[in-house]
Order: structure tokens, then sequence, then C-alpha cells
């Protein structure tokens, strides 16, 4: 696949750069800063030699001064560089230091609390459409996702399948994560069914047969790996009961795809409905971190069961979106977006669907969804 142009602003200043393996933050980082000093941890050998002495990396940084940039890729397999990157940066010699990672847990473990205040914490997630711009495809992005390993491999699903099995077994097994992979098999598999839904932690370990703690520490391992994310429901200035629970989402529609197992009691509508929300809810993840980090992003559901997938809420926007997996709208899709704009007024009020026409009705801006995801630039 040609090079394609990510809408992530890179910062002058010292930041981390977080996101799953494959999403390209190591090209995006060799293309913006081509002459920087460059640390690969994934090379085991390097690897090596700054596990057993991390203060290597001050003598090779006072060893290149004309370096004003210093990227460490995968900052988590060396987590004790985080101290000396940050004496570094108390000499105030005027140097960037880039660090990537693909694991939230060993650098929180680590202390990155470290460099609070002397480094941004940026995301790179999954393309999102507006950067594929024509080779966008609706129906290949519900099948094998939008990682760009995947979609710049000849073979998308065997890469895919790979890419699960690659973090299961290096990620997961080999940083002694959980000793049992084949009870985290199966989590996975059970948990594939709650992607889009909200999160019953009972019945995930009830359907795989797993105790209910050790279920939520799989969770707080797929939260850690950037495989997963949770979003809350929106409670300001609530006029009705809502409800209290987050709803649950892998971070790429391919990996969901590839997790949730399908049979002849499947209905093909039900498995790509939800692959299409968690598609959207992707999209506006990385719109928000690339473009408007001020704003969150939630849900909304009542406990009478009126529910709208997303609602994004910052300084300058309060949008309401519902997102359709049909190609015509009938008036009870709108109810409750309608039920929102009663309690939210304020809210601009969307609808995004299979369909072809852009429509507005009874307030409600409904817009066809490859439309809408070519927009969020």
């Amino acid at each position: 696949m040609e090079t394609i142009r990510r809408f992530l602003k890179a910062e002058k200043q010292s930041f981390f750069l977080l996101g799953p393996r494959g999403t390209g933050k190591s090209t995006f980082i060799r293309k913006v800063f081509p002459d920087a000093l460059y640390v690969d941890l994934l090379l085991p050998d390097v690897s090596r030699n700054y596990t057993a002495y991390p203060e290597r990396l001050r003598e090779v940084v006072h060893a290149n001064k004309g370096k004003r940039t210093v990227i460490v890729d995968e900052v988590q397999k060396v987590p004790q560089l985080l101290e000396v990157v940050h004496s570094l940066i108390e000499e105030k010699q005027g140097i960037q230091f880039i660090l990537t990672g693909s694991s939230a847990r060993k650098l929180r473990k680590a202390g990155v609390n470290l460099l609070a205040g002397r480094a941004l914490m940026k995301h790179m997630h999954p393309f999102i459409a507006a950067e594929l711009k024509g080779l966008f495809d609706l129906k290949k992005a519900l099948e094998i996702g939008m990682i760009p390993l995947i979609l710049n491999s000849t073979n998308p699903m065997s890469t895919l399948q790979a890419y699960i099995d690659l973090y299961l077994r290096e990620e997961v097994q080999m940083e002694g994560l959980t000793r049992n992979i084949g009870n985290f098999s199966r989590f996975l598999e059970a948990v594939s069914f709650s992607h889009g839904a909200i999160l019953n932690i009972s019945n995930v370990a009830r359907e795989c047969q797993i105790e209910r703690k050790v279920v939520e520490g799989y969770i707080g391992i797929l939260e850690d790996l950037l495989l997963a994310y949770r979003i809350p429901v929106f409670t300001r200035r609530a006029k009705r009961a809502v409800a209290s629970h987050r709803k649950f989402y892998f971070f790429d529609a391919g990996i969901y795809s590839v997790l949730r197992p399908s049979g002849p009691l499947d209905r093909h509508e039900e498995k790509s409905g939800v692959a299409l929300e968690g598609l959207v809810a992707q999209h506006i993840r990385a719109w928000i971190d690339y473009s408007h980090p001020g704003c969150q992003l939630y849900y909304w559901r009542t406990s009478a069961g009126s529910e709208v997938d997303f609602v994004v809420y910052g300084k300058h926007i309060f949008l309401a979106i519902e997102v359709k997996n049909a190609s015509t709208i009938h008036p009870q899709d709108l109810r409750a977006l309608k039920s929102f704009g009663e309690d939210y007024p304020e809210a601009k009020k969307l609808l995004v669907y299979r369909g072809k026409e852009k429509l507005l009705r009874d307030g409600i801006s409904i817009q066809p969804v490859t439309e809408f995801l070519l927009n969020l630039k």
C-alpha cells in the first residue's frame, strides 16, 4: 500500500505515542523524524543491552550531541529507561524524547508519572476513512478492520489471525500476564459477544467457565495492551434514571470479526450491525484524539431502555450519534435520539445508516455511514 498521510500531529516537545501493535507508530515516527537518534527495543540484542544497563541511553545521547530528537521505540520493553529519560529531560539540553509503546501496564508500573508535565500523551489509532480517502471500502473495513499492518498484507485474513495469535503468545504469555493461555483464549471468544454492549462480567465468566475475578483481570489485560476499551454512560444534568455500566469495544472492527465465532444459529445482520457500531466508535475515538482532545466519548441509556450509541461532549461540541445497520430509516429508529433531544436540546443529533441519501427528519441529520466516516477529518 502507498504511504498514507496520518492525521496525528507531531509535537515539538517530548511525548509518549501509545497504540496497539501494527497501527503505524514506528512508520509515522521514522517518516516525521528521519534524522532522530533511534533506539529500537523490539530488536532482542538492543533490548538485552538496555535491560542490563539502562544508563547506556545517557551515554548514547551524550555521544550524539548533534541529535536533537531521541526516539525509544516500544519503551515498555525496558521501562527502567523512563528514569534515565526523566533525568536527561531535567538536564534541559533541549532534546526532544519520543517514547512509543503498545502496553500501558508496564509504563504505569514503572512510574510513567515521573514524566508528568514533561511529556505529552498521544495515541495512534488504526487508519480512519478520511486518511485512506478513495481507498476506503466499508465492506472490507467491517471484515478485516483498519489496522495498517493488516491492510498492507497480501493475505489480510491470515495476517489478522496471526496478529491475534502474536498478542496471545508474545504480549500475554511470554510476559507472564496469565499462566493459563487456554482460559484466556476461551475468554476472548466469550467477550467478543460483548463488543458494542454493556459488559456483564458475571455472564462472561459463566460462559467461559472462569472465575469472575480472573475475567476482570483478563479485561484489564486487554485494556492495558490497548486492544479494548470501555466508554461510560453520559450522566450530565440527567433528567431520568440512566444505566451505570460501561460499554465494551475491541479497538478495531477486524479484531472483533475474527474473534466473534459464527455458526448456523448466528444471523449475519446481527454480527455486521455490531461491527458497524464498533467501526464508527473507533473512528470517533481517533477523531477526538487527533483533532478534539478536550472531548470525551460516552453513550446514553435510560433505565427504561432508550439508548443512543454515542455522545461526544466537549467545550464546543455536543453531538449525539445513532448507528443503524439498515438502508432505510423508520420512525422508531429516531425515538432514542428524540428522547435525548428532549433532555438535551443543545445537542446536535445525527443518525448514520447504510443508505445513500442525506436526509433531515424531525431535526435529526441522517447521513450515509461512508460519507460520515470520510468527513471525520
